[in-house]
């Protein structure tokens, strides 16, 4: 229950420097610069190289805001951070409160005993990736990206914001995501996961609620299941509420979610609410599609098929890989990308992959992309890079992986999880073994084909699982294999090959190819 939004005007700076910017939260470091005037624009000309040296500092951005004591005499009142960009020391009146240390994780931490009536003061310190990202390099040489800022894997931030071979080089900083304080009673929904079983004419929701309590008492859950038409089509109530329950609720002549060109992209809706003696204590609403949506791998002549499948129809996949829309994420919004989807619509596309050099998109891409009928083949966001699997970096991902597969799985459009970009296929072909060691590479094995695959199954089993794009088999065996798995071709631009090249191909998946263009004028 969200009692108050951070969001807005606040105050950013250099670390201890002169003078305060007016900022604006969600965004950045370099968004407050450029709109105060006191950064050139990094996209014109060469200007990004002097942007850079921005980022080799530190920066603050405080704002102060008003507590009544009815916030305060709730049971717990927390502060949920949903984008903090990344290396961030949070202060609560003075005390600190929260230190993070990856951009792709959501945060919360329990704040009331710092809060007070009245006046509050919430100061963020941002340090600096590079300098971090350079040190931790010094310290443990990885293979990196040729076009990207030394280092980068240490760090959990967008890789793409560090440079690559389609972007500059502009790791920014700040508070990204929303932020905000929220407050509960006695309990509260700590997760809910809905499955579906389709059968002739019926498809049956299993739909778990675990809910975290504190406080004996008694408490329902009551689960209602809303048509496309906004109808009620039934409604559960719990005798009593569980830490964890299974509610299961049953729609007779369902209609089917189809990809783009194919049919329909009907909208369900399921409200959970968690009531103690008539009194909502917390709710989710959650938009699902009704569908069955897999990967098909069968033996033929060739090899194995590897295609999707939905409802039972084996499809052919087009579409394209998804990157920043813009390395200032705060100019990013819903508007700008619906203008992009609908042009892949236009375009005939069924399918967009998330890369994995970029950031987990926000939840309006994903609904967008299901009312589009676009299928989202879903990156894990490790790309072209080696990393070192020690305890805290597992600890870290872990923790990363469940976010954002707790936040995901139930978007009708996402079709697939992919553990990572281009790393199988570089242990292959790039010479990293005989540049590296051969723990990293057993890093390698346990991280992609041992632990995110383990997790998955834990968090999101009814989504299909792909260990590395591309792959074929597995364990560094021929991973783009044009005859099994997924394939990245770009011998055409990349390699200079002639355009007829494309005809010597015949990929089971494409899941990456084309062309780099021109820089705009």
């Amino acid at each position: 229950m969200q009692l108050v939004d951070l969001k807005g005007k606040w105050k950013m700076r250099r670390l201890e420097g002169p003078h305060w910017l007016e900022a604006s939260v969600p965004g950045s470091v370099y968004h407050d610069l450029l709109n105060a005037g006191a950064m050139p624009d990094p996209f014109y000309r060469e200007q990004e190289y002097g942007v850079l040296k921005l980022s080799n500092y530190d920066y603050e951005f405080r704002r102060t805001f008003q507590i009544d004591t009815g916030i305060l005499a709730h049971d717990r009142v927390v502060l949920r951070c949903e984008g903090l960009d990344t290396l961030c020391e949070l202060y609560l009146n003075g005390m600190l409160i929260l230190n993070s240390d990856n951009m792709h994780r959501t945060y919360e931490t329990d704040i009331k005993a710092a809060l007070i009536p009245g006046d509050n003061t919430i100061h963020a310190v941002f340090r600096s990736p590079m300098e971090y990202s350079l040190r931790k390099q010094a310290e443990l040489k990885l293979v990196n990206c040729a076009d990207a800022v030394e280092g980068i894997s240490h760090l959990r931030k967008a890789h793409s914001m560090f440079g690559w071979n389609w972007g500059p080089k502009l790791p920014d900083m700040g508070i990204w995501r929303s932020i905000s304080i929220q407050g509960y009673n006695s309990a509260r929904l700590e997760d809910v996961y809905i499955t579906q079983t389709h059968g002739e004419g019926r498809v049956s929701l299993d739909v778990r609620v675990r809910t975290e309590g504190w406080v004996a008492a008694e408490r329902e859950i009551v689960v209602s299941v809303h048509a496309p038409s906004g109808e009620v089509l039934e409604q559960r109530v719990s005798e009593k509420a569980g830490t964890d329950l299974h509610i299961g609720l049953g729609i007779d002549q369902p209609e089917l979610w189809w990809p783009n060109n194919l049919g329909g992209q009907p909208l369900y809706r399921v409200e959970v609410v968690l009531n103690q003696q008539g009194k909502v204590l917390d709710q989710q609403t959650l938009r699902i599609k009704l569908r069955t949506i897999t990967v098909k791998q069968e033996e033929d002549e060739w090899g194995e098929s590897f295609a999707f499948e939905v409802n039972g129809v084996i499809i052919f996949s087009t579409g394209a890989d998804y990157i920043l829309e813009d390395n200032l994420l705060a100019r990013t919004n819903c508007e700008r990308t619906d203008r992009l989807l609908q042009s892949c619509v236009v375009a005939n596309f069924n399918t967009i992959r998330v890369w994995g050099g970029g950031y987990y998109p926000d939840d309006y891409f994903y609904d967008l992309c299901y009312e589009y009928g676009l299928i989202v083949w879903q990156d894990h966001l490790y790309a072209c890079f080696i990393y070192a699997l020690t305890e805290g970096f597992e600890e870290n991902i872990t923790h990363e992986t469940i976010d954002n597969m707790k936040r995901l799985r139930h978007h009708a459009s996402l079709g697939l999880w992919c553990g990572n970009n281009e790393q199988e296929l570089a242990w292959d072909e790039w010479n990293w073994e005989n540049v590296t060691s051969l723990q990293l590479k057993a890093d390698y094995i346990k991280q992609y084909e041992v632990l995110l695959p383990a997790i998955a199954r834990e968090i999101d089993p009814n989504t299909f699982y792909w260990r590395a794009s591309p792959s074929s088999k597995g364990g560094f065996d021929k991973p783009n294999d044009e005859n099994y798995g997924d394939m990245h071709y770009w011998g055409v631009w990349h390699g200079k090959e002639p355009f007829t090249d494309y005809r010597k191909l015949y990929p089971r998946y494409m899941s990456e190819f084309g062309l780099q263009s021109f820089p705009g004028l």
